[in-house]
């Protein structure tokens, strides 16, 4: 059985699917939109970039292509093995288990923080935060990276299976600690139906999966979402 770091919030898809979760990652914004966004408002060439919650490490060498240092944080003990695997020949990278709540990071010590669908889903995610205020250095930008329940055809399908997580309140979340807010459109991209549907399984419960799979056709999917930032 897989170690957690204590306090590690369970992910229902990736956690219990990764495999599948590689296909959505391999997916997920077909035209390479999300990167120059954060770019534009942060480069991390030559900085030491956090990636929290970083899975298998899919966004690992992506980071370190420019980046001086980069620390992978993961809760789930095989998902950080694997993480550990992909970048063993990346001599930058270092992955360490931990989460969110209690980074196993110095003090004013990252210069770029990154997380993408982990953790930081607007109210809740306050003792992250605080971990934030410790760990990033002055003039450093942390990038939030979240679905927008307001828009897109994905946005419509996760409102309506996950109403409790509102789009009006997170903006107002976000917004009332100082985030800025970059609306972008990213899409999914799939090479076989057969891989859309596993992943639209893995993202929602049973019975919206398969009203899901019957209602849409074809391998793409519009999708939208937030790129939250801040300059610390």
């Amino acid at each position: 059985m897989a170690s957690i770091a204590e306090g590690g919030i369970p992910s229902p898809n990736i956690w219990h699917h990764p495999g599948v979760y590689e296909v959505e990652n391999r997916a997920v914004d077909p035209d390479g939109v999300l990167e120059p966004a954060m770019r534009q408002v942060r480069d991390w060439a030559g900085a030491t970039v956090l990636d929290l919650g970083c899975g298998t490490g899919f966004h690992l060498p992506m980071f370190a292509a420019t980046a001086a240092r980069v620390i992978g944080v993961e809760p789930h003990g095989d998902l950080a093995d694997a993480a550990r695997r992909r970048t063993k020949d990346l001599a930058n990278v270092e992955v360490r288990q931990g989460t969110a709540q209690k980074l196993p990071v110095g003090g004013a010590s990252v210069d770029v923080m990154h997380a993408r669908w982990a953790y930081f889903f607007g109210p809740g995610c306050e003792p992250g935060l605080a971990e934030l205020d410790r760990v990033m250095r002055r003039g450093g930008t942390a990038f939030v990276i979240d679905n927008d329940g307001s828009r897109s055809t994905f946005g419509r399908w996760f409102s309506e299976c996950y109403p409790k997580i509102k789009a009006a309140e997170v903006e107002r979340f976000w917004t009332a600690r100082g985030w800025q807010r970059t609306e972008l459109d990213m899409g999914w991209r799939f090479e076989r139906r057969e891989d859309l549907e596993a992943v639209i399984r893995i993202e929602f419960k049973p019975a919206d999966a398969e009203r899901i799979i019957a209602s849409h056709r074809g391998v793409e999917v519009d999708y939208a979402v937030n790129l939250w930032s801040k300059t610390y």
